[in-house]
């Protein structure tokens, strides 16, 4: 990778400083702003807009995890998440690049992988795991989640394969919308064929707790009479996908 000839300048969204389902271990998270999706279900439909977003350089943003580094060396690493962290490719890759470079700490990416043709393979040279979020697995029904397609998604899975790279896929279970047992086992069987890259699978249940922003934002919600899934109903689709030999968290 290039060296920068500036300090790059990004819009960050907010931070958590002690994030503990983004990755291995206890996590620093950045929460990036900008994303091409509109997912029906998302709960951060707040960093959609890039510029909605606190304004920083890479030097501040690494002021940020500066003081927990320590910590994190033991405890777990660094996650940069969205929003879509690839919206803002050049800038998220100089901050993983330095976190790995000058603090040496495990770095997480959690993304969808739609927009990966923007960077080279040496843009994941300082990434360590990539949290990948395969929201369904029958083209139609990504397109009316995401109102995006799917191919993009499945090839850059197919790229991290090459890239010898780790994954977690994660799934997020929504009732109604993502629980049919055909499909689940269908996006089980496509994951079996990234073998040993894929760790484990991460099966997670919807959630109303991002509603309220849709309000504030004045957008359409139209998953407000869905339920969370119950524990049993988790616990099925926990079992379909072990039943392909994969393992779950």
């Amino acid at each position: 990778m290039e060296e920068p000839t500036e300090d790059l300048i990004g819009y960050v969204h907010s931070v958590e400083s002690g994030a503990a389902v983004d990755g291995p271990g206890m996590r620093f998270a950045y929460f990036m702003s900008g994303c091409p999706f509109r997912c029906v279900y998302c709960h951060n439909p707040d960093t959609w807009k890039i510029d909605g977003g606190q304004k920083m350089t890479v030097t501040q943003a690494l002021d940020e995890v500066l003081p927990y580094r320590k910590f994190l060396k033991l405890a777990g690493g660094v996650t940069v998440t969205g929003g879509e962290p690839l919206a803002q490719a050049r800038f998220v890759g100089e901050l993983l690049r330095r976190i790995k470079g000058d603090f040496g700490l495990h770095t997480a990416l959690d993304t969808q992988g739609f927009l990966h043709k923007k960077v080279s393979d040496e843009w994941f040279d300082a990434v360590d795991l990539v949290l990948l979020d395969i929201k369904h697995i029958d083209p139609d029904v990504y397109l009316a989640i995401t109102g995006k397609p799917l191919q993009p998604t499945l090839d850059f899975a197919q790229r991290l394969v090459r890239l010898n790279k780790k994954m977690w896929i994660r799934y997020v279970l929504v009732p109604g919308l993502t629980d049919n047992e055909g499909d689940i086992l269908a996006l089980a069987d496509y994951v079996k064929t990234l073998g040993p890259a894929v760790e484990r699978i991460e099966v997670l249940p919807f959630h109303q707790m991002g509603a309220y922003k849709w309000k504030e934002l004045e957008l359409d919600y139209k998953l407000e009479e869905v339920p969370t899934p119950t524990p049993d109903e988790t616990a099925m689709a926990k079992t379909l996908f072990k039943s392909r030999g994969l393992r779950i968290y």
